[in-house]
């Protein structure tokens, strides 16, 4: 999952190598942190925050095999 992330965030950014994601979990859920450059934030959010949302119906699909709940975040 978390290489899902990375691939679809470094497609949309200036600054590819600037994208991390990590991973926290517990017995339910599954939390994703996303960090990229200050300058790239605007394109993750997008317009209404469109194209997170949109990232994150992808996530959330495919993720609907673990039997966990996924969150993504965007660490600022």
């Amino acid at each position: 999952m978390k290489e899902l992330i990375e691939t679809v965030v470094k497609a949309l950014v200036d600054l590819p190598d600037e994208v991390t994601v990590t991973e926290a979990s517990d017995d339910r859920t599954i939390t994703y942190v996303l960090s990229v450059n200050k300058d790239d934030m605007g394109k993750i959010i997008g317009k209404q925050g469109r194209v997170i949302k949109s990232i994150r119906t992808v996530v959330y699909a495919a993720g609907t095999g673990l039997n966990k709940r996924i969150h993504l975040e965007i660490n600022e």
